[in-house]
């Protein structure tokens, strides 16, 4: 099945302690490594979020200045 260029999806289990595992081929991707730091967005509508860690800097500007999206 063909998918859109730059759109995945994966699953992951999420096991007695509440831990997921990352595919192999999302770390890869994504560029994540043992040690990161993953920041999770949720919102009870939406769902859960992983953004990309260099959209941090953005996200903490927001939360620390107080602004709204615009």
């Amino acid at each position: 099945m063909a998918h859109p260029e730059g759109k995945y999806i994966w699953t992951a289990t999420v096991g007695e302690k509440g831990q997921i595992v990352i595919p192999k081929q999302a770390r890869e991707i994504f560029g994540i490594n043992p040690g990161d730091t993953l920041i999770l967005l949720g919102d009870v509508n939406r769902g859960i979020a992983i953004p990309p860690k260099t959209s941090f800097a953005e996200y903490f500007k927001r939360a620390f200045n107080g602004k709204e999206d615009e």
